[in-house]
């Protein structure tokens, strides 16, 4: 049996720019991290190893931290495997790049099949990144996996996944029998580990491969660029915001003042 973690590696969000002639991210010396949501879910994939196991270590599940990405997106995925994962797997192809959500969700579902075995995917909620949050969804469609989004809690009852999902109202109890995909949503006390020196020297010694398209057998028309039927043409900020007017004066004065400048402005 085996349990994917889907990772993405995402720049610091603190750190990203936008290039203002071409309205694309300026990526060169912009440090990366794990996808927040992502190691949420690779620390719950961890937890959930264990609960799935046997009685011998012949029974555990193997943990896969599996990524799409370029060659440097090895350094998350070496974490992950200090984190605890079992063997890491990249795809990393030009092939892939240009991918918009839904082939990027093929990819890695071409990815998985080849695994086989694989009963649990775990994905973080969205990346923060992009925002969008479909990757973990169309993900379950490629596979045809149930799947339960917004899981902020899971159990292991009889071998079945028992998840909380996070709603409107509160939380819903979902059970689901294997296979299944599930979409966390990280808590608010969560605090992310830092592996420790000895574990990362660890990591370097588990198994860790790159595939390409040859790999997944995929087809070049579908994948990446090509396959994708949506395409981001520009990236910008939002248009910074002038400095609002600030009226200081005694209350009756301030008033007027304010019902005056809201008048010249056709506000009101």
């Amino acid at each position: 049996m085996k349990i994917v973690v889907c990772v993405k590696q995402v720049p610091d969000t603190t750190e990203v720019k936008v290039d203002e002639k071409t309205g694309t991210l300026i990526r060169e010396g912009v440090p990366s991290i794990i996808n927040p949501f992502d190691q949420f879910a690779m620390e719950e994939g961890v937890r959930l190893r264990e609960l799935l196991a046997g009685e011998g270590d012949e029974d555990k599940p193997e943990l896969i931290a599996l990524s799409m990405g370029p060659p440097q997106a090895r350094t998350e995925l070496m974490k992950c495997l200090a984190l605890g994962a079992d063997r890491g797997i990249l795809l990393t192809d030009r092939a892939f790049a240009g991918a918009d959500t839904w082939v990027t969700a093929l990819t890695l579902s071409l990815a998985i099949k080849k695994l086989e075995d694989v009963k649990l995917v775990l994905c973080g909620l969205q990346a923060i990144d992009g925002d969008t949050g479909q990757v973990g969804p169309e993900l379950a469609q490629c596979l045809r996996f149930p799947q339960v989004t917004y899981v902020e809690k899971i159990a292991v009852e009889d071998k079945k996944i028992v998840a909380h999902r996070q709603t409107g109202e509160g939380y819903a109890v979902i059970e689901s029998k294997l296979p299944v995909l599930l979409t966390l949503i990280t808590p608010s006390d969560f605090v992310p580990t830092n592996p420790p020196f000895s574990k990362i020297m660890k990591a370097k010694k588990k198994p860790y491969e790159e595939w390409n398209i040859s790999n997944i057998d995929g087809d070049p028309d579908r994948l990446g660029l090509n396959g994708s039927p949506t395409q981001v043409r520009r990236v910008f900020p939002p248009p910074k915001h002038e400095k609002g007017v600030i009226i200081e004066d005694e209350a009756e004065n301030a008033v007027k003042q304010l019902v005056d400048y809201l008048m010249k402005e056709n506000l009101v």
